[in-house]
């Protein structure tokens, strides 16, 4: 795969309570992170890997659709997400601020 498509696969970090707690909990730590709409499980696991020099042992992928919201009497639909959970191999961990 190629190193400029690996780059625009992760997004962001998703910062929630729920991630923070499967993060900390567990044997396995996993990450949560937002990623390409059109990102491949392969490609996920290629980009963590390149980006924070650790090893993957496992990536489930999940799309979450967008909220409908009102503002008045008009409705709107929030952007769809794909949720990216990165399970890390023991004794491996992913520092944020060590981006290379």
């Amino acid at each position: 795969m190629k190193a400029e498509r690996l780059l625009q696969v992760i997004l962001a970090p998703v910062i929630t309570e729920k991630a923070t707690f499967i993060a900390e909990s567990g044997e396995k730590p996993q990450i949560a992170l937002r990623v390409a709409p059109d990102a491949t499980k392969p490609e996920v696991k290629a980009a963590v890997e390149m980006l924070f020099k650790v090893e993957v042992d496992s990536v489930s992928v999940l799309n979450r659709k967008g909220k409908v919201k009102r503002s008045g009497r008009f409705t709107g639909r929030r952007k769809a997400n794909r949720i990216a959970y990165v399970s890390l191999k023991k004794g491996q961990e992913l520092d944020f601020t060590e981006v290379n």
